[in-house]
């Protein structure tokens, strides 16, 4: 008999849980099992789902942003979540998922609704929010105990997401981001000038794209020709910060250096053009640009941050820089201007290390297991089916 996965994602999305989900869709499907993804809204997300072979559902609900960290807004959210409850509770008994798989911490209700009805449910953990107050990390992580199973991304998510909460350490499994590689070889990097720099994600402060900014001033101020490639958009909300890099962009010391080239799908043409990437995140729980650009044998330099210490190892397959500081990513970048053999080798080992360790096969047979591991309540199970009934792929009905 076919089993069913019910997925609630925060949104539609297409940047790195959305794309990590993507391969979690092809994983079960490849095991025969139906999926179904919930989202709020439609969004480019919907046809790489339909494309996968998976089912898409539309329902309100709630999501967790940066701007509820606080107490007031932690309440809010948890109004909203029970004025949400019912329509998860009746989209659950309709589906008649044998496991529901909830994409980021961002949207605990989906395992209290999941649960409320028997329903075996796993939390894929993205998110390390080790630097907010306690309060609001518990109040983030507390949830989650009523989750059977929770999936890390790396250490340093694991680590943040148990510290506070030491109970959920027994049922979190780490496992690393399975990243695509390049259907087609990338080409060779471009002429040696200018020197080309991309810094790949979301234009956020805690990305922090205006060091890679700052860095390439510095350079150019040195007399050095390099040009940076800023590709991403901003959450919404957050346009003003957009705008702010886009402006210092136009001063003298980057005029005409700085490209931005919005949200980039594939990223391999990105990367084809650019000589080296840059990684300059504060807060980064993996990275999937790193393994992209690990895979296309471009070199990385990174902020020595969290998942950066598991996707770099610094003079091997890629270069540490303080988080933060401008000065030494701009040092570090003219190092591999003035030495394209070492840039070469670093790349090739990082590639190769990539390879071995964040393939999709890799991550699409451990995530199935888990999931596949999941049992419904037995109460549940002795009625499992009676109230189902088939349901249309929803495109915006």
């Amino acid at each position: 008999m076919t089993r069913t996965l019910l997925i609630a994602n925060p949104s539609a999305d297409v940047y790195g849980s959305d794309l990590q989900m993507l391969q979690t869709v092809s994983a079960m499907r490849a095991r025969d099992w139906r999926v179904v993804v919930v989202i709020p809204d439609d969004g480019p997300l919907v046809p790489l789902l339909t494309e996968r072979g998976a089912e898409v559902e539309f329902l309100a609900f709630p999501v967790v942003r940066r701007s509820n960290m606080s107490a007031a807004g932690i309440v809010a959210l948890g109004a909203d979540a029970m004025r949400a409850l019912p329509g998860m509770r009746r989209l659950l008994r309709s589906v008649a998922p044998d496991a529901v798989y909830v994409n980021t911490v961002t949207i605990p209700w989906w395992i209290t609704a999941a649960r409320s009805v028997r329903i075996g449910a796993v939390c894929h953990v993205h998110e390390a929010e080790a630097e907010d107050r306690r309060l609001i990390r518990v109040a983030l992580n507390t949830p989650l105990l009523a989750a059977n199973s929770l999936i890390a991304i790396s250490p340093s998510v694991m680590d943040a997401t148990t510290r506070d909460v030491p109970a959920l350490k027994r049922r979190t499994h780490l496992i690393y981001n399975g990243v695509p590689q390049p259907s087609v070889d990338v080409p060779a990097v471009p002429a040696p000038l200018p020197f080309r720099l991309a810094v790949i994600g979301r234009l956020s402060p805690r990305k922090a794209p205006h060091i890679a900014l700052e860095a390439v001033a510095e350079l150019r101020r040195a007399g050095r020709d390099v040009h940076l490639d800023v590709c991403g958009t901003p959450f919404a909300g957050y346009e003003w910060y957009e705008q702010e890099l886009r402006a210092r962009a136009q001063e003298d010391d980057l005029a005409g250096a700085v490209t931005f080239s919005g949200y980039v799908s594939p990223v391999w043409p990105a990367l084809a053009r650019s000589h080296a990437v840059l990684a300059p995140s504060l807060r980064e729980p993996f990275g999937n640009a790193v393994v992209e650009a690990q895979f296309a044998c471009r070199p990385v330099i990174a902020a020595a941050a969290m998942g950066h210490l598991e996707t770099v190892q610094h003079e091997e397959t890629g270069l540490l820089v303080p988080p933060g500081e401008a000065g030494p990513m701009a040092a570090s970048m003219a190092r591999l201007m003035d030495d394209p053999g070492f840039a070469m080798a670093l790349a090739e080992r990082a590639r190769a290390r990539a390879v071995d360790r964040f393939a999709v096969d890799r991550y699409g047979s451990e995530i199935a297991d888990l999931v596949g591991a999941l049992r419904p309540d037995r109460r549940r199970a002795r009625n499992h089916g009676r109230s189902a009934r088939p349901r249309e792929v929803a495109r915006g009905a």
